[in-house]
């Protein structure tokens, strides 16, 4: 299987669990409501972006993905009217949020960092890099 088609697939897993963990009654304890939605959306975002880009390394998705969800949550502090009206809607409380907290930044960090550990050791494809390169023995060469 592709690895555009395997991220993919582990996306499309990755959002029905975290959908239902911020909204069906599940009974969960405050601190796992809170941060494993935010958890597996920066999950979601790490796998998102593989889908999108499955040529770039883990590490450099980590980065990347890191980069936006630090961002994303940065922008909540700068009042912009219609990112503002978006967030009241359902889709912008999925995808964007509506309150500001460091503490959702080390949550997408951590995250993020397990995911491409776990991409890295089992979605990733393997360097050849690992394997010796063919070198022709110069005894066997052809005189002319």
């Amino acid at each position: 299987m592709s690895r555009s088609l395997t991220t993919l697939l582990i996306l499309l897993i990755t959002i029905p669990i975290g959908l239902s963990i911020r909204f069906l009654p599940l009974h969960l304890p405050w601190f796992l409501y809170k941060y494993l939605g935010s958890t597996l959306w920066a999950v979601a975002l790490y796998w998102f972006l593989a889908t999108l880009l499955p040529k770039l390394r883990p590490l450099s998705l980590a980065k990347l993905a890191i980069t936006l969800a630090t961002l994303l949550e940065l922008s909540r502090l700068v009042p912009i009217a219609p990112v503002n009206a978006f967030r009241l809607t359902f889709a912008g409380k999925i995808l964007l949020g509506r309150y500001f907290s460091i503490k959702n930044i080390i949550a997408y960090a951590l995250a993020i960092a397990l995911t491409a550990a776990l991409d890295n050791s089992l979605v990733a494809p393997k360097s050849t890099k690992s394997q010796p390169a063919h070198r022709p023995n110069p005894a066997n060469r052809d005189t002319l």
